[in-house]
């Protein structure tokens, strides 16, 4: 996804900071911080230390912000041993696919969350957001593109998860196109059991809607 994409998410969530940090906001944690594209924003105004699971994702996210601390590591156990006035754990939380490992995340993000700082959480859904349906979308760089099909249902039976099938055609140089299917279990908790799991972790939990010019939830 082209790093542009996410300059108007990024700015949102620095005003959240600026506007609910008790302290000035200076230094910033990501959990699941994927290839950076976030931080490649935010880094301009905070230090930004870059924690994911994957090892391609952090090697990513090294040549696009070199400047930054970057730590493999999961958000449902890496302990750093210091706290920051900022936390944010965007869409990579809803990975989180049972309330042991939500509440899990939460609490890492709570241990390094500095007292008067400030912990996000964005989620893709909560359960009283969620549509099935589909999105597409892609990009072409020089010779190359890449296009996909998500696709998210709720399988019967199920209560607090739903699957996201990725389709992606994948074209090369050369011209010669792949064609590949990744699928995705991702959690799905209501309103009410996010603010119970922060409030047990020790947070004063706030529900805000995700709205900036592009988005809204």
């Amino acid at each position: 996804t082209p790093v542009g994409d996410y300059a108007e998410e990024a700015a949102f969530y620095r005003s959240l900071f600026e506007k609910h940090c008790r302290r000035p906001p200076r230094t910033l944690i990501d959990l699941g911080s994927g290839g950076g594209h976030n931080a490649a924003h935010l880094k301009a105004t905070l230090a930004c230390t870059l924690v994911d699971l994957a090892p391609a994702m952090v090697a990513l996210s090294r040549r696009l912000n070199p400047e930054c601390e970057h730590v493999r590591g999961d958000m449902r156990s890496v302990r750093l041993g210091r706290v920051f006035d900022c936390v944010l754990v965007h869409d990579a939380v809803s990975y989180m696919a049972s309330r042991d490992d939500l509440r899990a995340a939460i609490a890492t993000a709570f241990a390094h969350t500095t007292p008067g700082g400030v912990a996000l959480f964005q989620p893709d859904f909560v359960s009283e957001t969620f549509e099935p349906g589909t999105e597409t979308g892609g990009s072409d760089a020089g010779k190359r593109g890449l296009r996909y099909l998500e696709w998210r249902y709720i399988p019967e039976a199920q209560s607090e998860t739903y699957v996201t099938d990725m389709a992606y055609l994948l074209r090369n140089e050369s011209g010669a196109v792949e064609v590949l299917h990744d699928r995705h279990v991702m959690g799905l908790f209501s309103r009410a059991v996010w603010l119970d799991l922060m409030a047990a972790a020790g947070f004063e939990p706030l529900a805000l809607p995700f709205e900036h010019s592009s988005y809204s939830d």
